[in-house]
């Protein structure tokens, strides 16, 4: 339970931190909360020679309206996500999201950038970034690009960040008024990984489900986009039959493990059920 030696950086800005990142080579890696990073490390599962410290930079943090869009630093703690009375009026299941990660120790000092970059399928926010249409900011040395988190997941723990790369913010477009949402998690205990959980974002008109997206947390090696299961409930009014075709929707492309949550098939039907939740509850919030 100790990690390997490591020399430690603590750069005073981002691209300061990126350059590090890049001359250092693939054995260096940055630090965020550390809240996935140094348990890896006290198990020797990550060894990584250099740890690049981005607690130091401001520019990293802060939560601000640009046009239709709510740009998030990525060093922004959950704490401050639950806090932040923009979030609660434009995003609120950001908030309800970060409710559930974790406990209050983690939330304080664990981030909304390294919950989404670092890949590990078990995170509560990468399933929500789907479901909302997020967009992920990387900087690079001397670069800068956008990627959908669409695209942003490859596997368990790899991710479209290319060597000496780092996301910077997370960037989400503002669902319309009077949406419906729900972030529905369960597991074993308060702070435990979910054995299944699902995010909705929908909107009706008189009654019927116009626009709709889902994503699932912990069900496979990259959060998932439940697109038929979203399609099975476009122009219906959610009734139960809507809701079970798409519950099955979402159990048909979950492909848990078997683990100490439970086995695959226990978490597969509950991939469903945490889908069906979730959908009656957003369209309890709907207006």
């Amino acid at each position: 339970m100790i990690p390997g030696p490591f020399a430690y950086h603590r750069p005073k800005s981002v691209a300061e931190a990126v350059a590090m990142l890049a001359d250092l080579g693939p054995e260096a890696r940055p630090l965020a909360g550390g809240h996935s990073l140094i348990p890896m490390m006290k198990l020797r599962l990550a060894v990584p020679e250099h740890l690049v410290d981005l607690g130091g930079l401001g520019e990293l943090k802060g939560i601000k309206a640009e046009g239709n869009d709510i740009v998030i630093g990525a060093m922004t703690t959950q704490h401050e996500l639950i806090a932040d009375a923009t979030l609660a009026a434009k995003l609120p299941i950001i908030r309800e999201t970060a409710l559930v990660i974790a406990d209050p120790q983690v939330r304080y000092v664990g981030t909304i950038g390294g919950n989404v970059a670092n890949g590990d399928p078990g995170n509560d926010m990468p399933a929500l970034m789907l479901c909302l249409g997020a967009s992920y900011q990387i900087a690079g040395k001397g670069s800068q690009r956008r990627v959908p988190a669409r695209d942003f997941y490859e596997g368990a723990y790899m991710t479209a960040l290319s060597q000496g790369e780092m996301v910077t913010a997370v960037r989400i477009p503002v669902p319309p008024a009077g949406h419906g949402y729900a972030y529905e998690k369960l597991k074993r205990k308060i702070g435990d990984y979910a054995t299944a959980a699902a995010a909705v974002i929908l909107t009706m008109t008189q009654g019927t489900v116009t626009t709709c997206s889902i994503g699932l947390t912990n069900l496979a090696e990259t959060p998932l986009l439940a697109e038929d299961a979203a399609k099975a409930v476009i122009g219906t009014s959610l009734d139960a039959a809507a809701v079970k075709k798409a519950a099955a929707a979402a159990e048909a492309i979950a492909n848990p493990a078997s683990d100490n949550r439970g086995p695959a098939a226990y978490r597969k039907k509950m991939a469903g059920v945490m889908t069906a939740r979730a959908l009656q509850r957003a369209k309890a919030r709907a207006k």
